[in-house]
Parts: structure tokens; C-alpha cells; sequence
């Protein structure tokens, strides 16, 4: 209950200002309640924020016992780090003798941004302290935190800025990560091993999914794990007569070749809409959503009366070919009843969809493999993209690849500094 009203707050009362868009999923540890992490997405004329525009949505201090009690009282029951470090070496956050949540943290009397893109949030040495375990912490043990959620729902809710692309993409990774796994093995007995039996540790291994009693409580009572706001609606494409056709393997082939929804695939239907409604003239095939809602039952496109969805063309990877070019085509092209529509530019049908492509300038120095990876940068990590980009170079596929690299390497580089830190402390380096 707490977490839907939680998001209706963030949403109808705009706590941190207008939200455009709020994605959240469920987290269950093995020893602890769920967690919802919380993704929102500010309207532009509430994100561009400076340092006082921070301190005054997000804090990292002590407030003022005497002037703030009740608030005073609720930072010391959720939202005080440890104690943890040298006065208690044995806490959960300890690895290799140090924090792995890296508190306590350091002393700073003005609100910034990095380097890293990532804030430095005020904590000033004014010394507010507060008691707990009987060890006496200070701000540098204070969790980033909005006074208006905390006081109102009494739990821990932890609030990070974010602006900038490398968190966005880590946090989506995150939130979409998947269930929780384990990994088991089924060992024979010592009586076993004494008779000679030959012992096949492959068929011994297991990975399975962990459901925690939590998550089997949540799960039970129809609670949701994911939600978004708004609705993302995927739009899949294809070449002609090649869709995709889903059927049971015992179905007569009659049966299926002559069922009607074979010929009313979600884009060949989009290429109808062009004809019945004047106002899909207007809009690209990933721009459809916006105005007109996909209705499964009679497999049509039909305006909308109320609300909007987003949406996403399914990702083609630069090497499929025409498929490729057709998603690029697609992006652009506004007008289009047929495929050989797709194809034709400023009057010209071409044969195919790369020289389309070409005659609309979308291929000009290697653009579509740069595309390709920027667009991959979402989602992969940077050494995914260093292998993309290493296939690329030994497919003899660049015509000039020192262009690519520098439009692209700071998307491969992206945990240089990560893997550097790495290699500085297993060297011995603080």
C-alpha cells in the first residue's frame, strides 16, 4: 500500500516536479523485506538542476534536533549508515577491511558534480551527531534522503540524482536484471565412492531460480514486480512475406497458411493505417503509438481516445542487411502504403533498401555502424562494444574506421576508469 501510493505522490503531486515517465521493480533479498528501486523521468524544466537546486530536493545531514525532532528522530531510525569501519570490523558492509557502500564519507560544504558526472552531495562538519549503537556517527554516515517522503512513509527511501548517461544505463541494467538465481549440486554418498561408480559432476550441476518466501508471499497475493508508466508498446517489423507465425507443431499446415492473422501482422497493418486515417500520414512507424492503439483482438491500428504509449522498433544488429537498412528506412519515412513505398525517395524507386538508404544520406560515412553503436551503447556494456566494434574492423565492413573510432570511443571506454581501480588495488594501491 505504502509503494502505490508512494508512486501516485511522485506522479499527481509532483514531489520532485513534473514526471514524465516512473519505472520501478521489485528486489528480494534472502534475509530482508522487498525493495522497490524507483527510475523517474523529469520534465526538462525540472531536471537541470545546480547545487542549490539539490540541497534543496536531497539531503545528506543531520537536521536540527531541537527545531526538527520528529525529523531528527526518523533520519536516526532509517536513513544512519552502520556503525561500521574500525569500531565495528565485523558489520555487513565490510569487505577487505573496508565499506563496500564507501562510508563514512567525506566533509563538504557545497554541493557539486564530479567528474564523473555523479554529485557530491553537502555534508558539513557542524557537528550534529547522532548516537547509534553506541558509537556516535556525524554527516558523513548520512544516507542521501527528501524529507517530504521519509517523514510521510516512516521507511527507508534513499534519493539519487542522476543526470548523466553512464548511470541511467546502469541503473536500467539494474531494474531489469532478471530473477534471483541459484547455483546447486547434488554430491553421492562416501558409500558410493567405495563401490567405483563413476562420478558425473555435469549431470551433479544445477542452476536454478530462487524464490524467497517474500517473493512467494508477493507473488501469491498478485502484487505487481514491474511497472511502467507510461505503457511501452515493442513494434516489430519485416521483409516481405517473412513474419513471424506462431502455431502449434500438431496444427494441419492448411490450418495455418490460411489463418487470417498470418496476413495482418502488426507492420503490415501499420502500412493500412496509412490509407484509412489522414492523421497517420503524419507520424513514422515508431511515432504510430503516440496517436493510435494496436487493438490485439481484430489485429488493426485505431486512434486513440484517451492516454499514450511510447514505443520501441526491435533492435537489428548492423551485419543483418536489408533488414538493417529497412529499420533505418523506417525512422525516417512518414508516408508509406507498400513496401516498395519504403524505397522510393524523391520520386526514385530504388532496388533495394541500403541504396534507399543511401539517397537519403543515412549511410554516409559509415553512419549506420556508428548509429549501430551508439544505439547498442544502451543497453551493452563497453566491452561488448569493443568486440562489435573489433568484429567490424575484421569483416572489412569500414570504409573509414578511424571515423568510427572517434565517434564511438568514448561509449567503448566506458569502464576504463572501473577496470583501472581495479588493477590499482589488486596491486596494492589505496
Amino acid at each position: 500500500m505504502k509503494l502505490d501510493v508512494l508512486v501516485n505522490d511522485l506522479r499527481c503531486n509532483e514531489v520532485f516536479g513534473t514526471v514524465r515517465a516512473i519505472v520501478y521493480t521489485i528486489e528480494f533479498q534472502n534475509r530482508g523485506l522487498p525493495n522497490a528501486y524507483i527510475l523517474l523521468f523529469l520534465d526538462s524544466k525540472d531536471k537541470n538542476f545546480a547545487g542549490d537546486d539539490i540541497n534543496n530536493i536531497i539531503s545528506a545531514e543531520i537536521p536540527n534536533q531541537q527545531t526538527y525532532p520528529k525529523y531528527y528522530n526518523t533520519v536516526c531510525d532509517f536513513m544512519i549508515h552502520g556503525p561500521c569501519g574500525i569500531v565495528r570490523p565485523n558489520s555487513p558492509c565490510m569487505s577487505n577491511g573496508r565499506c563496500s557502500k564507501s562510508f563514512p564519507k567525506k566533509f563538504v560544504d557545497v554541493t557539486s558534480v564530479g567528474e564523473d558526472g555523479y554529485p557530491i552531495y553537502r555534508r558539513r562538519d557542524n557537528g550534529r551527531t547522532i548516537t547509534k549503537a553506541g558509537v556516535e556517527l556525524d554527516n558523513r554516515y548520512v544516507v542521501q534522503h527528501n524529507r517530504y517522503p521519509l517523514l510521510k512513509y516512516g521507511a527507508h527511501i534513499n534519493v539519487e540524482w542522476c543526470n548523466q548517461s553512464q548511470s541511467i544505463k546502469y541503473l536500467f541494467k539494474y531494474v531489469n536484471k532478471g530473477n534471483d538465481r541459484v547455483t546447486t549440486s547434488f554430491y553421492q554418498s562416501a558409500t558410493d565412492k567405495q563401490s567405483g561408480t563413476t562420478i558425473d559432476e555435469v549431470k551433479m550441476y544445477y542452476d536454478c531460480r530462487y524464490v524467497s518466501p517474500f517473493e512467494a508471499a508477493w507473488r501469491i497475493l498478485g502484487f505487481e514486480i514491474q511497472y511502467r508508466c507510461p505503457p511501452v508498446e515493442l513494434l516489430n517489423f519485416h521483409l516481405p512475406n517473412e513474419q513471424s507465425i506462431y502455431f502449434d507443431e500438431d496444427a494441419p499446415i492448411v490450418v495455418i497458411v490460411e489463418r487470417h492473422t498470418v496476413k495482418h501482422s502488426m507492420f503490415l497493418t501499420w502500412l493500412e493505417a496509412y490509407k484509412k486515417y489522414l492523421e497517420a500520414k503524419q507520424l513514422t512507424y515508431a511515432e504510430m503509438p503516440t496517436k493510435f492503439f494496436w487493438k490485439q483482438a481484430t489485429r488493426e491500428f485505431v486512434p486513440r481516445q484517451r492516454g499514450f504509449s511510447i514505443s520501441r522498433v526491435f533492435y537489428v544488429p548492423p551485419g543483418s542487411g536489408e533488414m538493417y537498412y529497412l529499420r533505418c528506412l523506417l525512422n525516417v519515412i512518414r508516408v508509406s502504403t507498400c513496401y516498395e513505398d519504403l524505397r522510393t525517395i524523391n520520386g526514385v524507386l530504388y532496388d533495394n533498401y541500403r541504396d534507399a538508404c543511401y539517397a537519403l544520406g543515412l549511410l554516409e560515412d559509415d553512419k549506420e555502424y556508428i548509429d549501430g553503436i551508439v544505439e547498442a551503447s544502451q543497453w551493452a556494456t563497453a566491452g561488448e562494444l569493443r568486440n562489435l566494434f573489433t568484429t567490424l574492423l575484421s569483416s572489412n565492413c569500414l570504409s573509414r574506421s578511424e571515423v568510427v573510432w572517434d565517434k564511438c570511443w568514448t561509449y567503448m571506454s566506458d569502464d576504463i576508469l572501473y577496470k583501472q581501480r581495479n588493477i590499482l588495488n589488486f596491486q596494492g594501491y589505496p
